[in-house]
């Protein structure tokens, strides 16, 4: 008998021959070399259901083209070598270019320890149609490039050497077939097919009576794992489980096949990105067959927490903190070069602080679903599409439902899979909300995303079936629509930032991204600007997930964080990880925006439409909404500040009274200016995870087990008293009511002046069209002082902000394009908008009258004015005019009188 990882180096009967070697990659990686060409891929391919004997075929086949599948070459010898299981179109393959039609062949021999017992032949994935002979015989034709298949070979056997012939069909997008992003004309975002046998092919000697699948289904509030044991001719016998933990036996129980039976897991250690623990399991079917496998105890759901429906795991919400994975390698195409290289794509992404990878319209290997159960990644599942921009045939549809039920099917017991996703931005979509429905049928344990990217789409009538709202924006992020009562949202893809990294490209042209940046620093910048967005869309708008494009370039997509060969860095990754534990911080409720403006909404169902405000100088709740008052609105925005008597945690400066803070006195809640003794400890308040399992409570800091509750629209101080009080002591921080922290004032004609020592003589103005700053008096030019002089508007994007419209050229406003501010007319699209809005903050160099104008969609971004010109910069950004320089300054104008 020998373990698996011992019988992953047998030497298979069918020796390589000398000469052969793969050919070179368009882009190598450093697992390219790494290769085996006598045993590639020898690690032991099915985790979750494993046997100790089975002998590798994987290795160097006989290959040829062919012009149909009907005339199988037995006996005859093929004139080319392939290196089995990587696709023909690859360079591990040795072929490297495409085949609508082609045999390959081996010979392989029995052990001789296996005599007795049945031989299985088992395929991890043939894209698309195969049809497999032994020694001759037809053993069948399959259908599916994602799915595993097996045959019962025993009859076929000869003593000695054995012939294997697999014919293979792929007409990719020529058909109807799920193919995912392979297209026959590939470019941009559709990537080079992939052909032929792409995982291990592997025998096994198993009893005529076998088990084939073990349906796991952990039950954490019954305490224990549901089982299935699937089986072939064992109809009705009785199979025995064992649940270990660390090789202990932790649980016992019997049942027969086909049917759910409970094993008990005694105080289960949880299953989580936090703590990835898995148990063993050890099945005993009755005949012989002992197999193992592994699972971890998790439970997934949705449930209405702080007032906003959310996924939960383990019945606590759990952000989901994904990337768009599209499993592609510039050597492999659809297959790793190795184990190694499968498992350093998730660990990449772990170590970044990912809790999720999106699988995108691709099915992997079980070994890469083992690695995500491992390292503790959740893991959303698309099925493969079928190509976009023509109805799917009534062939088209059938294949694809049989193959999305095969997917489901083998893949139930993965505990990293949270989320079915069958369609994507209505690419090969019918039936969205039939389909949805169906495979909440087939597995009404996860969460289904009907279309991921359905605001994208025309084609997609939005049914509102399944448990996901999901929108896509780039380069966002962002979301359209809010969370339902059944339905969570979450942002199915955004980012898609891009670098160049000569050297390390795909070699063909047409590169893309969706935002190009010029170097590291700042493609890091942008990528940190953006996903800080996240803070204010969890809390303000409900988000309860986001997926980056993308881990790694593809071909010509360059939006990586690392190139396709995966050999560099394109981002600073101890930013990124920061930027991620913020996002997840304030995802648990514990991190909140410092130093910016936030509104506390009231989480108590029933009440949600409340925010804590002060109003003559009580603290209550009342009903606010976009639509009050710029005074209420402003009431219920505070600048969140570090702690006055703990920087670790938190004080809630007024917006519109500076220097007056929300602090408790007598456990009623005011809003008062310093008056020193215990003031600032009663105005620091310590951020803990939401007492009703969502949002942030908000503890006093002086007062351990006391939080900041509403009770009657009076807002106090309190401990624990029952009823409702987990709810009323939990707020989301949400994005503020008024978010500008100072004011200009609507209707009024205002000019800019420079602020900066030596330069406060310049004034800004639009001269052809782009901003700059010139030297401007009462005595200059009155086309001068006109292009320097603005009439303040609300914002186009949000009225808390302003819109600056250009006093000679009515119509035009001030917007931000390719970081340089510029007037332009408006086009009334929801881009301009956001470009040509900005909100007024206090001004970062200080100083009466000043004022400093951020982006409302580069949050982070001021007007900044460098060598004349005027752009939004970003302190210490990657571009020259971000430089930190005298960045405050320089960002710094005084709100003057209007110059014409």
């Amino acid at each position: 008998m020998q373990s698996p990882a011992a019988a992953g180096a047998l030497r298979l009967t069918q020796s390589p021959a000398a000469a052969f070697e793969p050919k070179t990659p368009p882009l190598s990686t450093p697992w390219t070399d790494q290769v085996s060409t006598v045993n590639p891929l020898p690690e032991y391919p099915r985790p979750q259901l494993t046997r100790p004997d089975w002998q590798s075929l994987n290795g160097i086949w006989q290959f040829s083209g062919a012009a149909d599948l009907d005339t199988p070459p037995v006996n005859t010898a093929l004139g080319e070598e392939v290196l089995v299981p990587y696709p023909i179109e690859s360079a591990l393959s040795g072929i490297m270019r495409r085949q609508d039609y082609s045999y390959y062949r081996r010979s392989f021999t029995v052990p001789t320890g296996w005599s007795g017992r049945n031989v299985q032949l088992n395929f991890g994935a043939v894209d698309w149609q195969s049809k497999v002979w032994v020694n001759g015989t037809l053993l069948g034709t399959h259908e599916g490039g994602y799915d595993k298949f097996s045959y019962d070979i025993t009859a076929a056997l000869r003593p000695g050497a054995n012939e294997l012939i697999v014919g293979v069909w792929d007409p990719t997008d020529s058909q109807d077939i799920p193919v995912g992003k392979q297209r026959l004309g590939r470019g941009g975002i559709w990537y080079t097919p992939y052909s032929g046998i792409w995982q291990t092919v592997w025998l096994e000697p198993t009893h005529a009576a076998r088990i084939t699948r073990l349906d796991t289904t952990p039950n954490v509030s019954a305490g224990g794992l549901d089982l299935v044991v699937q089986a072939a001719n064992a109809g009705g016998l009785p199979v025995t489980a064992q649940v270990l933990a660390g090789g202990t036996v932790v649980g016992t129980a019997t049942g027969t096949v086909g049917s759910s039976f409970r094993i008990p897991v005694p105080d289960a250690r949880l299953w989580s990105p936090d703590d990835p623990f898995l148990y063993g399991l050890k099945v005993t079917l009755a005949g012989g067959d002992v197999v193992g496998g592994y699972f971890g105890m998790r439970s997934l759901g949705k449930a209405m927490l702080g007032g906003v429906l959310r996924p939960t795991l383990n019945g606590k919400f759990a952000y989901q903190l994904g990337t768009l994975d599209q499993g592609y390698w510039p050597d492999g195409i659809s297959t790793a070069p190795t184990d190694a290289a499968l498992r350093f794509d998730l660990e990449q992404q772990k170590a970044l602080g990912f809790t999720m990878v999106r699988k995108h319209i691709k099915v992997e290997s079980d070994r890469w679903f083992y690695w995500a159960d491992r390292l503790g990644l959740m893991v959303w599942q698309d099925m493969p599409a079928l190509a976009s921009g023509r109805e799917p045939s009534a062939a088209g549809r059938q294949r694809f439902e049989r193959e999305l039920k095969e997917m489901i099917d083998e893949h139930k017991g993965i505990t990293s899979i949270v989320q079915w996703v069958p369609f994507n931005e209505g690419w090969g979509e019918y039936d969205a909300g039939r389909i949805a429905d169906t495979v909440q049928a087939w597995d009404p344990t996860r969460l289904v995303n009907h279309n991921s990217g359905s605001n994208c789409c025309d084609s997609d009538p939005d049914p509102g079936n399944g448990d996901v709202i999901d929108d896509h924006m780039y380069v966002g992020p962002g979301i359209t629509r809010a969370p339902s009562a059944t339905r969570i949202a979450v942002n199915g893809e955004y980012g898609g930032l891009g670098l160049r990294v000569p050297g390390h490209e795909w070699p063909t042209a047409g590169k893309f991204a969706y935002e190009w940046l010029p170097d590291s620093t700042a493609l890091t910048d942008r990528y940190v600007q953006i996903t800080g967005k996240l803070v204010d869309l969890i809390n303000g708008n409900g988000l309860s997930g986001s997926v980056y494009t993308e881990p790694t370039d593809v071909e010509e997509e360059l939006n990586g964080f690392f190139t396709y060969d995966r050999r560099i860095r394109k981002m600073d990754f101890a930013r990124v990880r920061e930027v991620h534990l913020r996002v997840l911080g304030a995802a648990n409720g514990t991190t909140l925006p410092t130093n910016r403006l936030a509104s506390l909404r009231v989480t108590t169902p029933g009440y949600t439409d409340r925010y804590l405000r002060h109003r003559d100088g009580l603290a209550r709740t009342d009903v606010i909404t976009t639509g009050s008052s710029a005074t209420d609105r402003q009431d219920a925005t505070f600048f969140v500040r570090p702690g006055l008597a703990n920087a670790a945690c938190y004080s809630f400066e007024s917006r519109n009274f500076p220097g007056r803070y929300l602090r408790h006195r007598e456990f009623r809640v005011y809003n008062e200016a310093n008056t020193g003794g215990s003031f600032a400890a009663d105005a620091t308040f310590c951020a803990r995870p939401g007492l009703s399992g969502g949002g942030t409570s908000l503890e006093a800091s002086n007062m351990a087990g006391h939080y900041l509750r509403h009770r009657n629209a009076e807002v106090w101080i309190d401990r624990d008293t029952g009823g409702s009080f987990i709810d009323d002591a939990t707020w989301a921080v949400s994005a503020p009511l008024w978010r500008s922290g100072a004011g200009l004032s609507v209707g009024q004609k205002r000019s800019f002046r420079v602020t900066t020592a030596g330069y406060d003589n310049r004034y800004l103005r639009h001269r052809d069209g782009l901003a700059r700053t010139d030297v401007i008096t009462t005595g200059s030019p009155g086309s001068d002082r006109s292009d320097a002089t603005f009439t303040v508007r609300a914002g186009f994007a949000d009225t808390s902000c302003y819109s600056l419209e250009s006093v000679n050229f009515p119509g035009q406003f001030l917007r931000h394009a390719g970081y340089r501010l510029q007037r332009s007319a408006d086009d009334n699209t929801a881009l301009f908008h956001q470009d040509a809005t900005f909100c007024a903050q206090p001004p970062l160099n200080g100083g009466a009258g000043n004022v400093s104008l951020e982006s409302l969609n580069y949050p982070g971004y001021h007007w900044r004015h460098y060598a004349e010109a005027v752009y939004i910069a970003v302190h210490g950004g990657g571009n020259t005019w971000d430089s930190p320089g005298n960045y405050a300054a320089d960002a710094t104008w005084h709100d003057a009188d209007p110059l014409g």
